[in-house]
């Protein structure tokens, strides 16, 4: 996966590596793949520690509220009338959860500066791992460190089975939610580019990859994350991320018509996570090798999806069965 910069924009990479949508059979799916995939990284990169004023100089110019605006337009456009009418109203919601930061950015962010915006950031996360809210996977519906395990190692093989590797520049774990997200981000690419590029083997296995992940895991944890998220930051920019997210979930699970069984605040039993020998996880996936040419490793991911689908009958039910 590329580094977090929206700025660049996977509409405007795609430009370059792409055909023309015009001559493509399903050109449709193609710009459902490519929206969602700016969704994903525009919601990733928020979630992020600001470091520096990049993301900050993007809310303030308008570009985040505009390509978020741009690319949910695109996303109905190209859902047309056959597509579920679940999955269409959920667009709207968050038609208006773009306006709201939008209202936010023109009262108070546009005044802010690069302290500002790292000092809420604090306010919400906390300098260490909050349990009011805490960004990562392995701390929902698993007590148990041998279970936080099981389920990091599955998030784990999913990144392998696409080539994709973390970036050691923005120290992370690999089960955070901005890592999560970016990853479905690169799938949702990935899946632009095979259907430009590879045969509906290739995009079949990349779709359904992104259909085990929200059920498996994203669908799982997200929407209780956004919950108490919510109530810990009760206003802001963050309130707002939480709400945004919370909406796009609903309309991946409608998209992608799964059903993830998410938990609630009574499964809601965080043990502190022990990286295993000493290991350590850091976030911001990057693709081995070029991500808008390099095909799918087409070998590992079915490789990965075989062994999914064999152990099916020990994880039904489990935080990491398959879809």
């Amino acid at each position: 996966m590329t580094s977090q910069q929206p700025m660049q924009g996977v509409s405007a990479s795609a430009t370059a590596t792409l055909p023309n949508l015009s001559t493509i059979k399903d050109s449709p799916a193609v710009e459902r793949a490519l929206n969602r995939s700016k969704i994903y990284l525009l919601i990733s990169w928020s979630l992020l520690y600001p470091e520096d004023e990049e993301f900050l100089d993007y809310l303030r110019c308008g570009e985040f509220v505009e390509d978020g605006r741009a690319a949910l337009s695109a996303l109905e456009v190209a859902l047309g009338t056959d597509d579920g009418g679940r999955a269409k109203e959920k667009l709207g919601a968050l038609k208006q959860q773009f306006d709201r930061v939008e209202s936010l950015i023109a009262s108070e962010c546009v005044n802010w500066q690069l302290s500002d915006l790292q000092s809420e950031h604090r306010r919400v996360f906390s300098n260490v791992i909050t349990l009011d809210c805490p960004p990562y996977e392995t701390l929902f519906g698993n007590d148990h460190v041998f279970a936080q395990s099981h389920v990091m190692g599955d998030i784990s093989g999913f990144y392998k089975a696409f080539g994709v590797e973390l970036s050691k520049d923005i120290h992370e774990r690999l089960d955070h939610l901005s890592v999560e997200f970016e990853f479905m981000h690169f799938l949702a690419y990935k899946e632009s580019y095979s259907r430009c590029h590879d045969g509906p083997e290739k995009t079949q296995i990349v779709v359904d990859a992104q259909k085990k992940f929200v059920k498996n895991h994203i669908g799982r944890w997200v929407p209780l994350f956004c919950r108490m998220l919510t109530k810990k930051a009760d206003s802001g920019l963050f309130k707002l991320v939480a709400d945004m997210t919370a909406e796009w979930m609903e309309f991946e699970a409608a998209f992608l018509s799964v059903a993830p069984q998410p938990y609630t605040e009574t499964d809601y039993r965080p043990a502190t996570f022990n990286s295993p020998e000493g290991q350590t996880y850091e976030c911001g996936a990057q693709d081995q090798g070029n991500e808008l040419t390099v095909l799918l490793n087409e070998v590992g991911a079915q490789s990965f999806m075989d062994v999914k689908e064999k152990d099916k009958g020990h994880e039904e039910g489990g935080p990491s069965g398959t879809a």
